[in-house]
C-alpha cells in the first residue's frame, strides 16, 4: 500500500521543492527545466571548445545570475542552473557539480578548484520514505572571497563565510565561520586566517 505523502497539500511537487519541503522529482515542470539546464550546459562546452566569444552568453543563460568578470571553465553539471548566482570575478575551474535543488550561492572573488561539488539535495534516512521516492534540499551559500580546494563537497545547508579556504578534498558538512583555514572529513576549523 503507498502512502499519499501530500494529502490535503494542493501545491506541486516543484512548489514543494522550491519551499525547501519533501517532494518527489516527477513533476513535469522540473523535467522540462532540468533537460534545458543540460542543453545550455552542453552548448557552454562547445562554445569554449570553439572559442567563439559565445560561451558567456551561454552561461549566463544557464545560471541564474553571472557576475561581472565571473570565469567558469566547462564541464559544468547542475540540475537546473537557475538556482544558482556566481559572484563577480570568481573563478570557476573545470567540473563543478553543482546540485541546485535549493539555491547555490557563490560570493564574488571565489576561487573554486577542480571536481567541486555543492550538493544541496537530501534524502530521508527512514527507508520507506526513501523508498517512496521523496528527497527535499537545502541551500549552499559561499560568501566572498573562499577558496574550495579540488575535489571538496559542500553538503546541503552549509554557509561558508567569507574569506575562508577549504582544503582540498574535504567534505563540510557544517557551517564554516569566516576567515578560517578548514579541512578534514568532516571539515573542521584549524586556524583564523
Amino acid at each position: 500500500m503507498t502512502t499519499d505523502h501530500f494529502a490535503g497539500d494542493p501545491r506541486t511537487n516543484r512548489e514543494r521543492m522550491l519551499a525547501g519541503d519533501l517532494y518527489i522529482a516527477d513533476d513535469p515542470d522540473n523535467a522540462a527545466r532540468a533537460a534545458r539546464a543540460v542543453r545550455l550546459a552542453a552548448e557552454f562546452e562547445r562554445a569554449f571548445v570553439r572559442d567563439d566569444g559565445t560561451a558567456v552568453s551561454w552561461l549566463a543563460q544557464l545560471v541564474g545570475h553571472l557576475g561581472k568578470d565571473a570565469f567558469v571553465k566547462p564541464p559544468l553539471r547542475v540540475d537546473y542552473g537557475e538556482h544558482i548566482t556566481i559572484g563577480a570575478r570568481t573563478f570557476v575551474n573545470f567540473n563543478l557539480t553543482a546540485l541546485d535543488v535549493a539555491p547555490i550561492v557563490i560570493g564574488e572573488d571565489c576561487q573554486i578548484g577542480p571536481n567541486v561539488q555543492l550538493l544541496t539535495p537530501t534524502h530521508p534516512i527512514d527507508p520507506q520514505t526513501r523508498r517512496d521516492k521523496l528527497e527535499a534540499a537545502r541551500p549552499i551559500a559561499l560568501g566572498d572571497n573562499v577558496w574550495l580546494g579540488g575535489g571538496v563537497i559542500v553538503c546541503p545547508g552549509v554557509t561558508i563565510g567569507s574569506d575562508s579556504v577549504i582544503g582540498a578534498g574535504s567534505v563540510v558538512t557544517r557551517d564554516i565561520p569566516a576567515g578560517v583555514v578548514a579541512v578534514g572529513n568532516p571539515a573542521r576549523a584549524l586556524r583564523r586566517i
